[in-house]
């Protein structure tokens, strides 16, 4: 194999830069360190060979490799030291004014054909090339922190980038171990724009005070197996770290509503409630452990009223099974009892819409979420409406969970929890596409691999069914009159012809 970039150069040692040239060594890349603090050049040399010293002593490297990867280290005390570099790294402050700064003093002493990369997450590259001489030689090369661990790299065309320098990094970062996605010089580029719809749409629902932030987790994990619900993640990145991508993102398309920020976690940022490093945040933290408030008891019911179903509920039949193997006494005549409890299964719409539209007692209705097959989850979801009754609230709750399945119930709103996130982190991909931004292929790969969700969020939208996001969208829209939920055009397509998302245009 030949080494794409034989000498590589790091300009910023901290958490990130040192990832970075963690990788480059293990590469095989001579790695010079440069940082304006010479101290911290040594900081980092010796806490990368600490890092491999603990990989050997796992048996995850071999003992005679520290040695190796500790001699391709290079310290710099001046940016005059990378001049034979073929390729330099940039991995400081995110300021573009800085960055600009830095870039001019680099052109100045590398050679001609020597490639600069910059390790930025939110600044456009072709912000940061206008004034240099060959605005050509510079790309986005943009790692997840921690860089060894997390094994997906955006690689980011400027509009001057010469396409033949992505093409190199792509092959860089896969001798690195790692996988490489192309985008587009946009606004968060792939990962940070596709991770808009969970966390910003969960704060709305919260916002709406339909569910709290412990109730939303446990939902986004039991029902579509998220690994850690919004709330969780956002304490695991700390709110001085979410909370500006997402106001950066939102001003950057010009205040696009979908993209709209929270006043919660503003006013969390203001108050220092950042997440696990101050030890609160969404929770409140002890010896790094979450304190997370007891799921509601299920409610018992000496006597439980007969079930009835309308005929417009999703997925009918399923729901029908359901109560039967719950042992519900199901009626099946055209309009419900008196005594009946009225189960509706609506997708998008409040339960409160439902009842008023097909003239339902709405203090006897509760929602169903059936946007997935009851089968796919592992957790069931109910919603009452403003004048749902406590004890029709009780019964549902109590049935619903006779097997044990886990249930929680929240207040009515537009689509359920699951329903909205999905929805939203779908239509949001789908623009992406529409945008040409990345192929729908790197989408799933960014997003999988970058922010951990069980599938891409096309693969979502196969899962859930695109007609079937496209219903809640529409839905949505009429419930909120926000263009927020307004479905891309792209999305459009493919649910009218009834495609898989994955499928490619000619």
């Amino acid at each position: 194999m030949v080494l794409t970039f034989v000498n590589t150069a790091v300009v910023g040692t901290g958490a990130m830069g040192r990832g970075i040239a963690q990788i480059a060594a293990q590469a095989g890349s001579t790695v010079w360190l440069y940082d304006t603090q010479p101290a911290a050049v040594e900081a980092a040399r010796a806490s990368l060979v600490d890092q491999w010293e603990k990989l050997a002593a796992k048996g995850k490297l071999p003992a005679d490799q520290v040695a190796v990867l500790a001699g391709r280290l290079r310290p710099a005390s001046a940016l005059a030291d990378l001049s034979g570099c073929d390729l330099v790294v940039e991995a400081i402050v995110e300021n573009l004014a800085v960055k600009r700064s830095l870039l001019a003093d680099l052109e100045a002493v590398l050679r001609p054909d020597a490639a600069i990369a910059t390790n930025t997450s939110s600044l456009s590259v072709t912000a940061m090339a206008h004034g240099m001489k060959h605005p050509e030689r510079l790309a986005g090369f943009h790692f997840f922190n921690p860089v060894p661990l997390m094994k997906v790299v955006e690689v980011i065309a400027g509009l001057k980038t010469d396409p033949a320098l992505c093409g190199r990094l792509v092959d860089y970062a896969r001798q690195m171990g790692h996988t490489p996605v192309q985008a587009q010089d946009t606004p968060g580029f792939i990962v940070n724009h596709a991770g808009r719809g969970y966390g910003t749409e969960a704060l709305r629902i919260v916002s709406e005070n339909v569910a709290d932030f412990a109730t939303i987790d446990r939902i986004l994990r039991d029902q579509m197996g998220f690994r850690l619900g919004p709330f969780e993640l956002m304490d695991l990145t700390a709110l001085d770290v979410s909370h500006p991508v997402m106001e950066s993102i939102y001003h950057q398309y010009y205040e696009e509503p979908r993209y709209r920020p929270s006043v919660i976690t503003a006013q969390r940022l203001a108050g220092g409630v950042l997440g696990r490093k101050t030890g609160e945040g969404f929770y409140r933290y002890t010896d790094g452990k979450a304190e997370v408030p007891p799921e509601p008891a299920v409610p018992e019911v000496p006597e439980m009223p007969p079930v009835w179903v309308p005929a417009r509920a999703a997925r009918r039949a399923e729901i029908y099974q359901l109560l039967k193997d719950l042992g519900a006494h199901i009626e099946t005549g055209a309009q419900p009892s008196e005594k009946a409890l009225i189960l509706v299964a609506p997708l998008g719409h409040d339960v409160t819409t439902v009842a008023a539209v097909e003239r339902l007692d709405a203090t006897r209705t509760v929602g169903l979420d059936m946007m997935l097959p009851d089968s796919a989850t592992k957790r069931r979801v109910l919603a009452t409406n403003p004048a749902t009754r406590p004890d029709m609230r009780r019964a549902a709750h109590a049935l619903l969970a006779r097997d044990g399945k886990a249930v929680s119930v929240v207040r009515d709103s537009g689509g359920f929890v699951t329903q909205r996130v999905v929805a939203t982190i779908v239509n949001i991909a789908a623009d992406i596409c529409q945008q040409n931004i990345c192929s729908p292929q790197d989408l799933e790969t960014a997003v999988t691999l970058g922010l951990g969700y069980p599938l891409g969020p096309l693969a979502m939208g196969d899962k859930v069914g695109p007609t079937n996001v496209l219903e809640i969208l529409f839905n949505l829209q009429t419930v909120y009159g926000d263009t927020r939920y307004r479905p891309s055009p792209w999305l459009r397509r493919r649910g009218a012809l009834g495609l898989s998302l994955l499928h490619t245009e000619n």
